[in-house]
């Protein structure tokens, strides 16, 4: 129906840069702990429909995905 949970996108880029300090030479207990940085927000307005409920605009406005 609604998820909220970081961009998957964005989590594969952060990880590759720790990887890429890692193989130039950084200890990985020495990397500090990254949290996040893109989060996307999903509706899915066609379950929504089916269980008769409806989303205020202004959720609707912040939606990175809207599934119909």
């Amino acid at each position: 129906l609604m998820s909220y949970g970081p961009n998957t996108a964005s989590a594969y880029r952060q990880a590759a840069r720790m990887v890429d300090k890692i193989l130039q030479g950084a200890s990985p207990g020495g990397l500090p702990i990254e949290q996040p940085q893109k989060f996307d927000l999903t509706v899915n307005l066609a379950t929504a429909k089916s269980l008769d409920i409806v989303f205020p605009a202004s959720i609707l406005a912040r939606t990175t995905e809207t599934v119909r």
